[in-house]
């Protein structure tokens, strides 16, 4: 599940593609780790964090939470994210399954 409960709100793993023709979800993946993380892509480079910064208004805007909540935990320079989601983990939660069986 890429979604995990923090003590400050939710986590998320994300698999991005920077670069890319169009910006979107394209479903799960399954990691090497064993952990599942959501596929998305940007159309910004991965250079100077523009690829980082269009994610998190990606997330934002997809998810209808405050850019505010979103902040990178790990995967900077990688394509594997954490991405911190700050709120109360239960409503995260519950959004974040709600959006996903939407999505598909």
């Amino acid at each position: 599940m890429p979604f995990r409960s923090h003590s400050k709100g939710v986590t998320v793993a994300v698999r991005l593609t920077p670069s890319a023709r169009q910006a979107g979800f394209h479903g799960c993946i399954d990691m090497a780790d064993g952990q599942t993380a959501l596929k998305f892509s940007v159309t910004a480079p991965p250079e100077d964090g523009k690829a980082n910064k269009e994610l998190i208004t990606l997330l934002s805007r997809e998810w209808r939470l405050p850019k505010a909540a979103f902040s990178l935990l790990s995967g900077d320079t990688n394509r594997q994210k954490v991405i911190l989601i700050q709120g109360d983990s239960y409503k995260i939660l519950a959004q974040l399954q709600d959006w996903r069986n939407e999505a598909g």
